[in-house]
């Protein structure tokens, strides 16, 4: 998957990016009191989304590719 640069060229990564950075937005509205509960759950899923599309860049087999692209949209759906 040598397409770019690197994987921060890829139009997928840039909108998983986007997610992140948008949820990060949201939970800090969220109560304080969530902060160890549904506020990290959000926040780690999707920085989950972004990294193993990332992880799957770098991979050279397809196999493995495609396991952490299937990763990725797990913890979309989590999100």
């Amino acid at each position: 998957m040598s397409a770019g640069k690197d994987f921060t060229d890829l139009r997928i990564w840039k909108k998983a990016h986007e997610l992140t950075i948008r949820i990060y937005e949201l939970t800090k509205k969220f109560p304080r009191e969530e902060i160890y509960g549904l506020t990290s759950q959000l926040r780690r899923a999707a920085v989950s989304v972004e990294s193993c599309i990332a992880e799957s860049y770098g991979r050279f087999h397809i196999n493995d590719v495609v396991h952490f692209l299937i990763d990725s949209r797990g913890s979309l759906y989590e999100v």
